[in-house]
């Protein structure tokens, strides 16, 4: 069997099946091949991440302010 996942443009590699023992009829093939897509189609239907959920404080805290220069003296002068 060869075939095409469904993934993006780049990621296409084709699928390959070696049979390495026996022979297998047309009828087993299609069978082997209906149960495979049949899996995958199930595991691609599953395999859907959650969407992070941002909470309230994190959509309204405000970033850290940056860091006090303790090279500069208290108002700015040193006299």
């Amino acid at each position: 069997m060869t075939g095409q996942p469904d993934a993006g443009p780049s990621d296409r590699k084709p699928t390959t099946i070696e049979i390495t023992r026996g022979s297998a009829t047309d009828e087993e093939l299609a069978a082997l091949i209906a149960v495979v897509s049949d899996a995958y189609a199930q595991e691609s239907a599953e395999a859907v991440a959650d969407e992070p959920v941002a909470s309230a404080w994190t959509r309204t805290q405000r970033s850290l302010r940056t860091p006090l220069r303790r090279d500069i003296p208290w108002g700015r002068f040193s006299g």
